[in-house]
């Protein structure tokens, strides 16, 4: 029992633990986990889902009643402006939204979903709308396989149209919008119609994107859209026009979600779906069915906070606060941000959270997710535990709360996701936090009426059995809906909001979030400055640190305690805001183009 003691525990709890480690060593006595996982290369998901451009200091943004973050400053003035209106924090997001679509169709778009978390001022309850893609009806678990049974290539699986997932976007922002909203749906339709007519000045991130992608301009309606006659990138400052898209949204504005969703634009994505030289399988019938959902939060607490997040099929809410509640134990607020001690203890509770991830989390009208027990205080508590001061578990295996590991195969989801993020709070005190994507990088490359589809289907796991022919949680199914990792989360004090907080990039989302709540609560930073913080964390792989950031020089000492160390580019792109005594402060990320505005 020494060996899972946790200091100052009850016995029951040192009983719990005891049980975890025991359950962790059958599994690796039987190679049920262990063996599969240390063949595994370093995956495709831990790569970045969208190039770093470069970073620019930002400034924290103060107002008093009501405030808007978002990565484009046009998509904040967008919101801003709603806000400003007296329009709700939904009026404010799907201005926003739409405008993003627009100005950065790289992350996001009507093509693609969103997680939308959502506190109400006059209930004081936090409801979640869930506009995930779904696959279609025809897709099967062998989706990503090649003949041999074998995973395809990532390059092979990803722009084509058996990546495209029934789009969820614009039917999870009526839902929104019927329930919360407050100025006309076509009102907020108008900012981004009159930027698509009248043009706008290409970003110097889009650009970058631009000529950084190879297989946009590989695609003809894509390549006469972002690059010029030669082939060349648009260049920073051209003024770029989208008659067709501003098309889409009228019809939208006028008609409601219904317009994208049956008649002929439905034809002409589904046509753009088939037409490709590795045609999809998406159908009318698909989109024609789609429905957007609302559902309970998850929620947990963290130093006398609570935080509410996203419930699957999103692992994001979940991963967020097992690292939370596995830190709880340690003295946070000690370790000095950018010291070995805080880049140890927050990467091993990375491993920990990662390693359940990968198990157990998919879509639940599907599988049965142990969101109960995985959050479960003494389980979590019991985890932390085993995170050892001065040495580096390297690989952490999962735990064991229901006694179903050794049912479960592991989860191999190529999941690169380019996402954006934004959050929005009205002169009511309504809050909101929305992450949303369109997978990778331009999504699937496949350009329809003026948008991008995304390619979501590469989310799913690519094989739908382990190695010991387990079958893996996340699989491919029909009209089932793909692990994300995104995570908006709003974080409460008796019951009110005081922060608002999510990010883009792929899996690492979860350790963005996780860093910038620990810099607020444990290191007592404005929320500017927690975001700014350089990134560092661990996918149950590699320690990893933000490059060019002062984290580098800490690469001899988190070796010496058994780190695997990598240093990447972690282009983050986390935006937030927090709610004190002097009103609201808002957070853009420097490492992108992001605005906070208020007032």
């Amino acid at each position: 029992m020494d060996a899972c003691r946790i200091p100052g525990a009850t016995l029951e709890l040192t009983m719990r633990a005891c049980r975890h480690v025991a359950a962790i060593l059958i599994a690796a006595s039987m190679a049920a986990v262990p063996a599969a996982w240390a063949r595994t290369p370093l995956a495709t998901e831990d790569r970045n889902p969208e190039a770093a451009s470069g970073a620019q200091a930002r400034e924290l943004v103060r107002a008093q009643h009501y405030m808007m973050v978002s990565a484009n400053p046009l998509a904040t003035q967008a919101g801003d402006a709603m806000l400003r209106k007296g329009g709700s924090v939904v009026d404010a997001a799907i201005a926003t939204q739409l405008v993003l679509n627009l100005v950065e169709p790289q992350s996001s778009g009507i093509g693609g979903g969103a997680f939308m978390v959502l506190y109400s001022a006059k209930t004081g309850k936090i409801q979640t709308v869930d506009s995930r893609e779904t696959a279609p009806a025809a897709a099967r678990p062998d989706r990503f396989l090649d003949a041999d049974g074998k995973p395809l290539p990532f390059a092979q699986s990803v722009n084509n149209g058996m990546s495209v997932g029934v789009p969820g976007l614009l039917r999870g922002l009526e839902l929104a919008h019927k329930e919360a909203g407050v100025l006309p749906w076509a009102d907020l339709f108008q900012p981004a119609i009159d930027l698509a007519e009248q043009g706008f000045a290409v970003s110097p991130r889009l650009h970058t994107l631009l000529a950084g992608n190879k297989a946009l301009p590989a695609q003809a309606a894509a390549a006469a859209y972002f690059y010029a006659p030669d082939g060349t990138p648009w260049p920073v400052g051209h003024v770029l026009k989208n008659p067709e898209f501003a098309r889409t949204l009228r019809a939208v504005a006028e008609q409601g979600a219904d317009a994208f969703y049956q008649g002929d634009i439905a034809r002409d994505i589904v046509a753009a779906v088939h037409g490709h030289p590795k045609p999809g399988d998406l159908t009318l019938a698909d989109l024609a069915n789609y429905r957007a959902k609302t559902r309970d939060p998850v929620c947990g607490n963290y130093r006398g906070y609570q935080l509410c997040g996203m419930a699957p099929p999103s692992s994001g809410g979940i991963a967020v606060l097992q690292m939370l509640g596995e830190l709880e134990q340690y003295p946070m607020a000690t370790y000095a941000p950018g010291s070995v001690q805080a880049v140890h203890y927050f990467s091993e509770a990375g491993r920990l959270a990662f390693a359940d991830r990968d198990f157990y989390v998919a879509d639940p009208d599907f599988v049965s997710v142990p969101v109960r027990a995985l959050l479960d205080p003494a389980y979590l508590r019991a985890r932390g535990a085993l995170i050892q001061p001065d040495r580096s578990m390297k690989v952490a295996l999962p735990g064991d709360p229901e006694g179903k590991l050794l049912t479960l195969g592991r989860d191999n989801a190529l999941e690169v996701p380019s996402t954006s993020h934004l959050v929005a709070v009205d002169a009511k005190g309504n809050a909101l936090s929305m992450t949303t994507t369109i997978e990778s990088e331009f999504g699937s490359k496949i350009f329809v009426r003026g948008f991008l589809l995304n390619n979501e289907m590469t989310d799913f796991s690519s094989s739908f059995k382990d190695p010991e022919g387990r079958l893996v949680a996340n699989r491919v199914e029909a009209g089932k809906r793909p692990r994300s990792s995104m995570a908006p989360m709003i974080v409460l004090r008796d019951g009110k909001p005081v922060m608002l907080v999510g990010s883009p990039g792929g899996s690492a989302i979860i350790n963005y979030v996780a860093k910038t709540i620990v810099g607020v609560i444990d290191w007592g930073l404005d929320m500017q400055a927690a975001i700014a913080l350089p990134n560092m964390g661990s996918r149950n792989k590699e320690t990893e640190l933000e490059k060019g950031t002062a984290l580098e020089a800490l690469v001899p000492a988190l070796e010496a305690m058994g780190h695997p160390v990598r240093i990447t580019e972690f282009p983050s792109g986390i935006h937030g805001i927090v709610i004190d005594a002097n009103g609201l402060q808002g957070g853009a990320d420097p490492r992108r183009e992001g605005l906070a505005k208020g007032g």
